[in-house]
């Protein structure tokens, strides 16, 4: 049970394993890419490659009737990692094993919805794959397995999603090996994860640069991180925190040299690379040659 990207390493694994999957539950196909076309998830596809059969309810909370259906499987577990869905009692009990989940951290710490980005935005060292046993609970189960991944001054979003992902497909074959006793978690040390939302992209340069810097890693591709520069939006897509050599009279924002370098609440952060709306990409420096005022321009 899983859908994005993340998932697809986990599924290849526990066929290549030899495991008998009796079904592959995804999220429907949406809308996607400019023409909006319809579009399978990432499972689906990888699914459909393997020659599994693909479940796709677009609703499982109150369905008797996909209760009804999943429990027919009789299966010994249901493996999920990133479904989207949540799971309701009915299908949380009826595997043999119960639900075993890969979750993308060291639980407990960065319970919920976006743990992978939530672990660069706190700055943390390492993050990690939990194998758990599910419950009603937001990620509360008990653990079966945990394993580590450093988190480095320049890591990025997609460079731990793909580590973790990894790790997971690894994690998840050797759980059901041997499937050890579980423990329970630690009651201290608990985080949670937030959804995240567009909004959570605005860089706000008043921050020291290093939090911006984790903020640009942490939610590039998605959400993005943007800025208004000249009354237009601007995305930032690349950064790194520069020798903090900011005038005490520069506010927050000033653009400080041809380099783009940009004044923050403590230090400067360099752009390295940007977006317009509706162009491609480009270097930040080569952005700014484009502009031929932009000495004394804020970032807000």
């Amino acid at each position: 049970m899983g859908s994005p990207a993340f998932s697809v390493p986990a599924l290849q694994a526990l066929a290549a394993a030899g495991h008998h999957i009796a079904a592959v539950y995804t999220q429907p196909p949406r809308p996607a890419h400019r023409g909006q076309a319809l579009t399978k998830s990432a499972v689906h596809l990888a699914a459909e490659a393997l020659g599994l059969p693909v479940r796709t309810p677009a609703r499982i909370k109150r369905d008797t009737n996909e209760h009804e259906a999943f429990a027919a499987l009789h299966l010994d577990a249901a493996i999920v990692a990133a479904y989207g869905l949540i799971l309701p009692k009915p299908m949380l009990v009826a595997p043999r094993l119960g639900c075993i989940n890969i979750h993308a951290s060291l639980l407990p710490r960065w319970r919920g919805a976006a743990p992978i980005q939530a672990a660069i935005l706190a700055g943390d060292t390492q993050s990690g794959i939990t194998i758990m046993r599910m419950e009603e609970g937001m990620d509360t189960g008990p653990m079966y397995l945990r394993g580590a991944v450093p988190i480095g001054p320049r890591t990025t979003t997609p460079e731990l999603h793909d580590a973790l992902a990894a790790l997971g497909a690894t994690l998840i074959v050797r759980a059901l090996e041997n499937l050890p006793p579980a423990k329970p978690q630690p009651e201290e040390g608990v985080t949670t994860a937030a959804k995240l939302t567009r909004e959570d992209g605005k860089l706000d340069f008043t921050r020291d640069a290093p939090a911006l810097d984790r903020q640009i890693r942490a939610l590039t591709p998605w959400p993005g991180t943007f800025a208004s520069f000249a009354g237009e939006p601007l995305k930032i897509l690349q950064a790194e925190p520069a020798p903090a050599f900011a005038p005490a009279s520069a506010p927050p924002g000033a653009v400080l040299d041809p380099l783009f370098t940009v004044a923050c609440g403590t230090g400067a952060l360099r752009l390295l690379r940007v977006q317009r709306p509706g162009r491609p990409a480009t270097a930040a420096d080569a952005f700014l040659r484009g502009i031929p005022d932009w000495q004394g321009a804020v970032l807000t």
